[in-house]
């Protein structure tokens, strides 16, 4: 390639990079992929290495992130946020030790000890202290002048509005969301008939970038804070102590990391949270290796955009291609149609995929997917099979036209032909009548599940059957079903027949937060059941409590308060809870007292490392029962420390501080003795 072919197309690169920048961190609506997105860059970053003269600097090599967006306030930096310089493979990892040993005058010999913490796939954010109170909070934006989210960030619970430094720090970390967190707020968007997020990165960005705080409040937000912008100013002399301080002031910070003697460590836990990464609870891309010694951090300096002293080691990508088989219209239990790829069965991302939802028409629109299309999926947030990309360029020029919902469907539910609308404010199309089929087997199913009354073996197959039977037409019908009603059922022997009608007899006694989860009421799921049952005892309490009453609940707000208010309101949901009732089933809830020799009473509690004998969950369960709380964070105000097998920083804070710290046995012996 000679000079003029090469400034052709690094221009080339320059604009497209430029507007996947804007659509990344001024959209949160990307439509590449980071791994395409990382190999343009690479590509541009090659160009200029060759051809230095080209470089200029509004580069994207030599810049970060993108302008603010005018809809914010600005702020500027304490210090410049920058990006990180990515290996993508081993080797590269190899080279990039051997360049800083060069630059540091090290033999090659020796090993430099690093620090590696996992790189969330979230929102770059720096919070700014001031007398111990959260002044501001800001996006990345350019890397020195970012977007103003002070009040959206003071919704995120994680996030402490005070804490115990006089002085003015400046702390960076990312925001996101957990991976069921995630799925959550998709399920309740679908409900609502609202546009779905694609992946947790961009549902944590959008949630974070509203101009309305009580939108982001909404929103299940997480952070983890991994850096400060002047380490002069702390007592530390590594960057491992940085984030043992960033914990001991009760502010967030990710456990999961390693010190690492030399690159072959490093290299040994980037191949570890490969391994591992589909059972972390939040999405991560790769892992991020940073220099541990701070002043051989102050002799590496920076580069353009980058310290030298860290790197990203990005994870392969996890996609594959496909063929769209069919384009399918399914109905929820909302009444939302959502459309769904059929697709040519692939493993990708440790599963065989053959579904992939589309969301709803604008999603199919923006990809401009097509049945008979070859396409690139993912799994993503490692758990929803989705679609990335269409590759067009194989598409049959003589195939299936553009795929629209309505053509498919015409003005008729494909299940029950009854009318459908686009509310509005909703992007999705929704059927109305209230009697579909489609409509009450999602519900019963929801009503049966696992996270609702837990019916042992009434499945997806049992619930259709018995609807379009129509045997049951709403959850309390359930309780009328006899013996020989199940047992005429296709494949039901008696045995069978008997262990369901066994199922639906136990779960009329049921736990007052499972039964208010199993009811369907809009944005009321596992956790704001339990904070319900906990805050009014009974199902009648909060049948009549005031909105005001409602969204005075911790973790409930106004938003939601209104949702339960309007379920209690209307006349043919309390008249299918009437029903519940009247077949029998008793919500129940025992405000256990706790007994005055209850070591967890009135205690802050901290759960670390794993626990062998029970799960993390249960172990919460039991200490909340017992009159305990359960923090994620080690600070002064905690009281005990259950430490498992490899427990990590928070048992070193814990030690630190002088926290008292029990094994998993003590922890069972405490447990035992109060029960």
């Amino acid at each position: 390639m000679n000079r003029s072919q090469a400034e052709q197309r690094v221009n080339q690169l320059r604009d497209e990079i430029k507007r996947h920048n804007r659509l990344y961190y001024e959209q949160d609506s990307p439509e590449i992929t980071d791994a395409e997105y990382d190999a343009l860059l690479r590509e541009l970053q090659d160009l200029e290495a060759q051809f230095p003269e080209l470089i200029t600097p509004d580069s994207p090599t030599q810049t970060v992130g993108t302008q603010p967006a005018e809809k914010f306030s600005k702020v500027q930096h304490l210090a410049p946020m920058l990006s990180l310089q990515n290996a993508m493979n081993e080797e590269e990892l190899q080279d990039y030790d051997a360049r800083i040993k060069r630059h540091l005058g090290m033999p090659e010999t020796e090993d430099i000890r690093y620090v590696c913490e996992l790189k969330l796939d979230g929102l770059s954010i720096e919070l700014i202290y001031r007398n111990g109170k959260l002044a501001v909070a800001s996006t990345r934006g350019d890397g020195t002048i970012g977007e103003d989210v002070t009040a959206n960030v003071r919704t995120i619970r994680q996030i402490p509005q005070w804490v115990k430094h006089a002085d003015e720090i400046s702390v960076r970390g990312e925001i996101f969301m957990t991976k069921t967190d995630f799925a959550a707020l998709n399920a309740r968007q679908e409900e609502d008939g609202q546009k779905t997020f694609a992946n947790p990165r961009n549902a944590a960005a959008g949630s974070l970038r509203q101009l309305d705080s009580a939108v982001t409040a909404a929103r299940p937000l997480s952070a983890f804070l991994y850096a400060v912008a002047n380490a002069q100013q702390w007592s530390a002399s590594t960057h491992e102590e940085i984030l043992r301080e960033l914990a001991n002031l009760s502010l967030p910070v990710n456990d999961a990391r390693r010190i690492c003697n030399g690159i072959q460590e490093a290299i040994s836990f980037y191949r570890e949270m490969i391994e591992k990464r589909h059972d972390l609870p939040y999405d991560i891309d790769g892992v991020v290796i940073k220099v541990d010694d701070l002043s051989l951090q102050r002799r590496l300096g920076e580069v353009s955009r980058s310290p030298r002293w860290a790197i990203a080691a990005k994870f392969p990508a996890e996609q594959t291609e496909t063929v769209v088989l069919d384009i399918d219209v399914q109905v929820g239990r909302t009444g939302v149609l959502t459309p769904v790829a059929k697709l040519q069965p692939v493993f990708v991302g440790g599963v065989t995929v053959s579904n992939a939802s589309l969301h709803n028409q604008d999603e199919i629109d923006r990809l401009d997917v097509r049945i008979g299309d070859t396409v690139i999926i993912q799994r993503a947030g490692d758990v929803i099979p989705e679609v990335v990309r269409v590759l067009t360029e194989k598409r049959d020029p003589i195939g299936h036209g553009p795929f629209d919902i309505r053509q498919k469907v015409g003005d008729q539910c494909p299940v029950c032909q009854g009318e459908i609308k686009r509310l509005e404010g909703e992007v999705a199309l929704r059927c109305m009548n209230p009697h579909c089929p489609a409509k009450i087997i999602e519900g019963i199913k929801y009503f049966a599940s696992k996270g609702g009354l837990n019916i042992d073996g009434l499945g997806d197959k049992l619930v259709r059957q018995v609807v379009e039977k129509g045997l049951v037409k709403e959850p309390a019908d359930l309780y009328k079903l006899t013996l020989d009603d199940w047992a005429g059922l296709e494949r039901m022997a008696e045995k069978s027949a008997q262990n369901i009608v066994d199922a639906i007899e136990r779960s009329k006694q049921v736990k007052l937060d499972r039964f208010l989860a199993a009811l369907g009421i809009r944005h009321v799921g596992e956790v704001t059941s339990r904070a319900l049952a906990d805050a009014f005892g009974s199902l009648e309490a909060i049948g009549e409590a005031s909105l005001e009453d409602l969204a005075a609940v911790e973790d409930i707000g106004a938003i939601v308060a209104q949702e339960i208010r309007n379920f209690f309101d209307d006349p043919a949901s309390r008249a299918k809870l009437d029903n519940l009732l009247n077949a029998g089933v008793q919500p129940n809830w025992e405000r256990r007292e706790v007994r005055a020799d209850s070591p967890f009473a009135g205690k802050s509690i901290v759960l670390t490392g794993t626990l062998t004998s029970m799960t993390r969950s249960e172990a919460k369960s039991r200490i909340q029962a017992l009159g305990g709380k359960v923090s994620g964070s080690v600070s002064k105000k905690t009281d005990l420390v259950v430490a498992g097998p490899g427990a990590g920083s928070k048992l070193k804070n814990a030690q630190k501080l002088g926290v008292a710290v029990i094994d998993e046995d003590e922890f069972r012996r405490l447990l035992e003795k109060t029960s």
